[in-house]
């Protein structure tokens, strides 16, 4: 009988399968590397034939992990990055790198080339926008297709189809070109709550009058979880399954951890509000669900039926956080290459410097993390990160200073886009955290104390990989709804109360994070 479903999740460095099954068990996982060509400060790519390349030795080695038959397995769906595939009509790959290179036909989701391009965009205060947290971030799909169109105009001639990664991979995978509601509204401008869901006269005002046809758009777009159909007799060879499996409709990575995460909690909408969904690894994406659409400035959304229908989704996120982190070892002179035993290291340090000096360590020494811009909750893909109070210090104990203190700043952040979320209906209290930062003891006591919520750890395998899973089990009929699907597959987790002793610290630290943000304002304003 078949029971089994097969998960893949896209990262920005890797292709992640797991073997799950149908009650939500992780029986098997894979990881394989991707590659990615940085050309540019602002530009990267990825290589599409190389990723699903990388997915069918992943999703291989998984199913031998799981000592699982081919036949056994039902269903199979992906998420993936919001990064940008560019195919010719007859599915060949089409540069999208300055260097002209073919195989580079993937932007990536932190490719940063068009923030010209998101800002006119935002300038033109189209109705999208409403739908979108009042401005265009150069992460979306609009302004790096206006970029390609005005700066490559060969390949934009060139181009036959244009696809989000994990609707890239639904095709190959089964041949259809149906694209995901989950990627069209977050990404594309699609508003799905509309009868008619592409606003024609926002694609022309920004020249791209001739996208659906050019990037071979559907009508509509297919809620998550549909039926694609059977997997090709390719794709089976490739993945190592069969042609009895059937393909669902996917979404967006981030949107699968929601989903794994705050699935279970469909049956009372009307309390959904109170969770937040924190996925956080190289970057981090924080999702919160309502009945009811809430336009946020600077949090992306509403979107309609991104993550399940009828459910009107909020994301918020940070650029630059587990990268930050990374990016801070490599800029000190103590630090080096940021391993799992560079972090370790330092967080056992700074747990003992917390031990000697208590509340006091490193109190003069305050981030802004916005490195790579703020994404949420100001919407300014322009903004810098700043640091105060250094000094002439650089041994290793200057780094583990900075690091507590950086890790603080990103806690602050959540509480930053949270309590922005709360001033607009909902009433966060608990924090539902999946991804690489639950192995970073510091972050994941930082984001009870320094927001005041609960912290639920997922106690799954992968709450990704559970939330593709559920998808997957929809599509293949093994459940009738992606409702029914996140109630059945479910798994508990390990909660993590706020320590009342540390709440003013925090709430000073947060006041001294507003006043910097205010004070970064001012001098840019002078500049």
């Amino acid at each position: 009988m078949q029971s089994l479903l097969v998960a893949v999740d896209v990262g920005t460095g890797s292709a992640r399968a797991g073997v799950l099954t149908a009650q939500g068990v992780l029986i098997g996982r894979a990881e394989h590397p991707i590659a990615m060509n940085r050309t540019d400060a602002n530009h990267a790519e990825h290589d599409s034939e190389q990723i699903w390349q990388a997915v069918c030795t992943a999703v291989r080695e998984a199913m031998t992990a799981a000592k699982a038959e081919p036949v056994a397995v039902a269903g199979i769906s992906f998420d993936a990055t919001c990064s940008l595939v560019v195919r010719d009509a007859r599915g060949a790959p089409v540069s999208v790198s300055t260097n002209g290179e073919d195989r580079w036909d993937t932007i990536v989701w932190l490719d940063h080339r068009a923030l010209a391009e998101a800002e006119e965009c935002t300038g033109t205060g189209h109705e999208v926008l409403t739908y979108a947290g009042g401005v265009m971030s150069p992460e979306m799909e609009v302004p790096k297709l206006m970029w390609l169109k005005r700066h490559m105009p060969q390949s934009w001639t060139r181009a036959g189809m244009m696809l989000d990664l994990c609707d890239f991979l639904s095709w190959k995978a089964s041949g259809s070109l149906d694209r995901s509601q989950s990627t069209l509204t977050c990404k594309w401008t699609y508003l799905a709550h509309r009868e008619q869901g592409w606003q024609h006269d926002f694609l022309a005002e920004v020249g791209l009058d001739d996208l659906l046809e050019k990037a071979a758009l559907p009508a509509r777009a297919s809620p998550v979880g549909t039926d694609l159909g059977p997997l090709t007799t390719k794709a089976a060879g490739e993945l190592g399954l069969t042609i009895t499996c059937r393909v669902g409709a996917g979404l967006i990575d981030a949107h699968a951890g929601a989903l794994g995460l705050l699935g279970a909690f469909t049956p009372d909408v009307s309390t959904i509000d109170r969770h937040l969904a924190l996925i956080a690894g190289t970057s981090s994406c924080v999702m919160a669900l309502s009945a009811e659409d809430r336009p946020t400035t600077g949090v992306w959304g509403p979107y309609f039926g991104a993550v399940l229908p009828g459910v009107w989704l909020n994301e918020g996120g940070q650029s630059a956080t587990g990268a930050l982190l990374d990016h801070l070892i490599r800029w000190h002179g103590a630090g080096g290459e940021p391993t799992a035993e560079m972090h370790r290291r330092i967080a056992e340090r700074v747990a003992t410097l917390r031990a000697q000096e208590g509340p006091s360590l490193a109190s003069r020494l305050h981030v802004l993390p916005d490195f790579h811009g703020n994404r949420s909750p100001l919407g300014d893909p322009f903004a810098l990160g700043v640091i105060s109070g250094l000094t002439l210090d650089s041994d290793f104990d200057s780094l583990c200073r900075l690091y507590w203190r950086a890790a603080v700043s990103i806690a602050l952040g959540v509480r930053h886009i949270l309590e922005t979320l709360n001033g607009r209906g909902y009433a966060i209290d608990t924090l539902h955290v999946a991804g690489g930062h639950t192995k970073n003891p510091i972050l994941m006591e930082l984001y009870a104390d320094a927001t005041g919520c609960t912290v639920v750890e997922a106690e799954a395998g992968d709450a990704t990989l559970l939330g593709v899973a559920m998808v997957a089990a929809t599509a293949a009929g093994l459940y009738p709804s992606l409702e029914r699907a996140c109630i059945a597959m479910q798994q508990s987790g390990r909660e993590r109360a706020p320590d009342p002793g540390a709440r003013r610290q925090f709430d000073r630290d947060y006041r001294i994070f507003l006043e910097m943000l205010r004070q970064r304002q001012a001098l840019d304003a002078m500049a």
